[in-house]
């Protein structure tokens, strides 16, 4: 949403995100479109010889990780194409982020949960703390609702480090009805009101994605860029994020929800959805990493889905579709609800087989679990539906 406010308002705006669903170019988009490959292909040579010849210097102790080759490619490719202002997703926590490097006028951190703990901390206060290593001296710091543990973790760090804190819901008069999935917003902050919008990207909790893209980009008034009202809502109206809560249209009128949640706070969110938009709880093919939380991934979306087809996008780190089948069934049997009990779970190794089969089940078919499997799916939808 920041960025396509920025590029909207005729800022020279690049984004950096990941990972990407298919395509490495989708991490490097500089206006609206990814980087292309003679350009990617040139900087990643020219970025991973520095890092050859460092390394033969001996002022390279060891090898870059692939994250931080993708950073330093990021940081070439806007430089060379001369991105005025660049919208950096943080990879993994904080602290130690390659991505901190950067020293930026407006940093987010938009939630905060238990997920990636064997790096990050047990606790949603040692997540916090790592997560506030972006923070540093005379910065702005945008907030979304965190838990009251992560939030006074920020609180601290903001004031040891000589920040300026903005928690999004502040002064905020929020105004909001749902349409279809989607949330349409009325957003009155101390400096403007918004809208009403209606949000490009589906589901409840964008309204709290909008509020934080609307504080962040009035902060940046204070550091000497001025984006219009028009265009910050443009940026609510047409942000586009594949594989978030995405609804894809199928030639024969069925339907297939993507959605990239793979941790018990993005399951949540999805079950929210589906919940009050699909109360006939459709069909749900599901693959998850091997280091995830399965019971509680789950345990949100067992009660709002039918049957289960367990499957593995094609990764090393994916469980085995007949493991997780497995998980998937003694969570279901450990539910306290009787109905779960006649929910089936089975398992198909091949993703698109599995989509294919709970299309027999239901119209609309919910894909959930990993970033991995909704890519490998919109990919093979799409190839599809050209073909035919």
């Amino acid at each position: 949403m920041i960025h396509a406010a920025l590029v909207t308002d005729g800022v020279r705006a690049a984004r950096y995100t990941s990972p990407h669903l298919v395509d490495l170019a989708e991490r490097f988009v500089i206006g609206f479109d990814p980087v292309d490959a003679p350009t990617l292909e040139e900087v990643t040579a020219d970025v991973l010889a520095c890092a050859d010849r460092l390394r033969a210097e001996g002022i390279l102790g060891v090898h870059p990780t692939f994250f931080e080759a993708t950073t330093a490619i990021a940081f070439e490719l806007f430089r060379r194409a001369l991105v005025e202002v660049g919208v950096m997703e943080v990879g993994l926590g904080g602290r130690f982020d390659a991505t901190n490097v950067l020293a930026p006028p407006v940093g987010v951190i938009t939630s905060i949960g238990l997920d990636h703990q064997q790096y990050l901390g047990e606790t949603l206060e040692a997540i916090a703390f790592e997560k506030a290593g972006i923070i540093k001296a005379g910065m702005t710091i945008i907030t979304g609702s965190l838990p009251a543990p992560a939030m006074s973790t920020v609180r601290r760090v903001v004031e040891e480090r000589g920040a300026r804190l903005i928690e999004a819901s502040d002064g905020v008069h929020l105004e909001t009805e749902m349409n279809n999935g989607q949330a349409i917003v009325t957003i009155e902050t101390p400096v403007d009101r918004y809208g009403p919008v209606q949000l490009a990207l589906r589901g409840e909790h964008q309204i709290q994605n909008a509020l934080v893209a609307v504080r962040a980009l009035e902060a940046l008034q204070d550091h000497g860029w001025i984006v219009s009202k028009d265009a910050i809502e443009a940026g609510l109206s047409a942000a586009e994020w594949p594989a978030r809560l995405e609804l894809l249209e199928l030639p024969n009128g069925q339907r297939v929800l993507l959605d990239a949640a793979h941790n018990v706070e993005g399951a949540r969110a999805l079950a929210a959805y589906l919940e009050r938009w699909h109360p006939e709880r459709p069909p749900l093919v599901a693959g998850v990493m091997r280091d995830k939380d399965v019971d509680g991934i789950f345990e949100a979306l067992l009660p709002v889905t039918s049957s289960v087809i367990a499957t593995a996008p094609d990764t090393p780190r994916a469980m085995p579709a007949q493991e997780l089948a497995a998980r998937i069934d003694a969570c279901r049997a450990a539910l306290t609800d009787p109905p779960r009990t006649r929910q089936s779970v089975d398992a198909e190794e091949d993703p698109l087989a599995a989509v294919d089969e709970a299309l027999t089940r239901g119209n609309t078919v919910c894909v959930a679990g990993s970033i991995f499997l909704a890519g490998a799916v919109r990919d093979a939808l799409k190839r599809r539906a050209i073909l035919r």
